[in-house]
């Protein structure tokens, strides 16, 4: 084996580019090969291999062994024909270094993409700041698990049909989706003076493991049962997610007062007040953002998932960061269980009529668009690619997006709008 500038090209199953059991291997490949140039194929078909199932995903890797230095790994495709292929192998690959690459997810993953076009995009987007970015004075939110549906099921009254008095509601991923912080569909019921004193003795004593998220808090936070994150309301996703779904990262601003199984994530905030919440929750309930999770999401939204996405960062008086707060805190409050949070956000508080609701996601796609530095090619194309089965000029309609030609215009107006004003 050549130490040094050896060669050789290798076909690969999607399964070595992508799987979590592989992350090891693609991340030396990744730093100690210069360049890593692949090819991405879909079988459509079986154009490429007529025993291949026809819609497996390959890769034509070819690869030289010497320390990665500058943008060392090149993408292309993935190309569903030959005659694509034969139109598209000749263009210039997507560069991206090695730290790029590794940092897209902490299992160093490529990223599964509807088509060839769809680099650019996935591009432009990953050059935000990862969500886990740690910076002093700056924002910062990691995921975290409130109660195991299993271990935690004999603190649960999962019998009563209704709420029993003085009882709260345990929320399960189902519980909520995108601004609709309360479907009414729970898990169980939970005394919340016995919860809370489970929940505090776990936070206080996992406070004290460098691993665990409430590590960064102070511990005189910690010992306040008062501060408890189920007391006020908090963003949650759902962690069972797939990328065939209508949506893949279905967040919520839950209600105070409830608590959340291992289904429901959330997320804790060692640094940040209400105003970076709503910004969050806006470019998280965005479609740029789940167009984006799309590429990487099988079965579950995992953390190691989640904590490398592409996260926008603007000033707090940058117009674009100003206008995602105003939409999406006022999105994320439809009832007065959100009163003194919407009023901290400085929103009002209440239910939306339904042309105003989907006018304001409109906006904010195109808000967050312009956020990530999107061009309006790059807004189209998320919308042509987001969901299998959609073709451009119909009116099919899908069960969260609405009519997907109004939906979209109307979202581009919004970005042609605010283009004008940038």
């Amino acid at each position: 084996v050549a130490e040094d500038a050896g060669r050789f090209g290798v076909v690969l199953p999607r399964s070595a580019l992508a799987a979590k059991g592989l992350s090891e291997f693609r991340a030396g490949l990744f730093t100690n090969a210069d360049p890593v140039d692949i090819t991405m194929l879909v079988n459509n078909r079986q154009w490429v291999f007529p025993e291949v199932h026809p819609q497996y995903t390959i890769g034509l890797a070819a690869i030289c062994r010497r320390k990665a230095s500058g943008k060392s790994v090149r993408l292309r495709g993935p190309f569903a024909s030959l005659s694509r292929f034969n139109a598209g192998i000749g263009n210039p690959p997507a560069e991206f270094s090695a730290h790029d690459v590794t940092g897209w997810t902490d299992t160093s993953s490529l990223p599964l993409l509807p088509t060839e076009e769809s680099l650019a995009v996935f591009a432009q987007l990953s050059k935000a700041p990862r969500l886990d970015l740690k910076e002093p004075h700056k924002w910062r939110a990691r995921p975290h698990r409130e109660l195991d549906a299993t271990n935690d099921k004999h603190l649960m009254d999962l019998e009563s049909e209704s709420c029993p008095d003085g009882f709260w509601p345990v929320f399960k991923g189902e519980s909520f989706d995108i601004w609709e912080p309360d479907t009414e569909r729970y898990y169980a019921w939970a005394n919340p003076k016995e919860m809370l004193l489970h929940l505090q003795q776990k936070r206080v004593r996992s406070g004290r493991s460098k691993r665990s998220a409430f590590f960064e808090f102070d511990q005189n936070w910690l010992k306040d049962m008062k501060t408890h994150p189920s007391h006020f309301p908090r963003i949650s996703f759902r962690n069972i997610a797939r990328a065939t779904d209508s949506r893949t990262f279905r967040v919520a601003l839950l209600p105070g007062s409830v608590f959340v199984t291992n289904h429901g994530p959330y997320f804790l905030w060692p640094r940040g007040d209400e105003r970076d919440q709503a910004c969050l929750l806006g470019v998280l309930s965005s479609l740029p953002l789940d167009w984006y999770s799309r590429r990487f999401v099988e079965v579950n939204m995992n953390f190691h998932i989640i904590n490398p996405f592409p996260v926008p960062r603007p000033a707090a008086d940058d117009p674009l960061c100003h206008r995602v707060i105003e939409l999406a805190g006022r999105l994320a409050c439809p009832d007065d269980r959100f009163a003194d949070w919407a009023k901290t956000v400085g929103v009002e508080c209440g239910p939306l009529a339904a042309d105003t609701k989907l006018d304001m996601i409109c906006e904010l796609d195109a808000v967050v668009a312009h956020l990530y530095g999107l061009k309006r090619k790059h807004l189209i194309h998320i919308f042509e690619t987001f969901h299998v089965g959609w073709e451009p000029g119909t009116t099919a309609r899908h069960p969260t997006l609405g009519e997907y030609d109004t939906r979209l215009a109307n979202t581009l107006d919004h970005f042609k709008a605010w283009k004008a004003k940038l």
